[in-house]
């Protein structure tokens, strides 16, 4: 059975010029694509969320390069993308009081679906409850593969 989680890289990076392109170009050389990212930031330092096609040895490679990175267990959702789709899968966890830590989506060229990629504060429960509630679950298979 493929795996229901996803992993996501979180690196942590200094708020300095040149730090994400660093990141990338190292991602780049290993001939790794991203399938999604996200950065936030604050005045001295961002977290770069990435879903990239082998998180392992991107893991190790940017360590080896002085990067923090740490990899964190995400559920990936094809959601219609319309009006209302995300509201779909936010009411069933609202509904089941599964808090939602963040998101962050991309649209999935293959079927023009939206991908939405959720951290939750219980994630097994979450599962359980997308589940229940006939969300399409994207395997950590699929996603790599996309």
């Amino acid at each position: 059975m493929a795996e229901e989680y996803v992993d996501q890289l979180s690196i942590f990076l200094e708020n300095k010029e040149g730090r994400l392109l660093h990141t990338l170009d190292i991602i780049e050389k290993l001939n790794i694509n991203i399938r999604a990212l996200s950065i936030a930031d604050t005045s001295e330092f961002g977290i770069l969320r990435l879903i990239v096609t082998n998180p392992t040895i991107v893991k190790e490679k940017l360590e080896e390069n002085d990067f923090i990175v740490k990899i964190t267990k995400v559920l990936a959702v094809s959601i219609n993308d319309e009006p209302g789709g995300l509201n779909k899968i936010l009411r069933v966890l609202d509904d089941n009081n599964i808090n939602l830590e963040y998101l962050y989506a991309f649209v999935e060229q293959k079927t023009y679906n939206a991908i939405v990629i959720l951290k939750l504060e219980n994630m097994d429960e979450g599962l359980k409850v997308l589940k229940e509630g006939n969300a399409d679950i994207i395997s950590s298979e699929e996603i790599y593969s996309m």
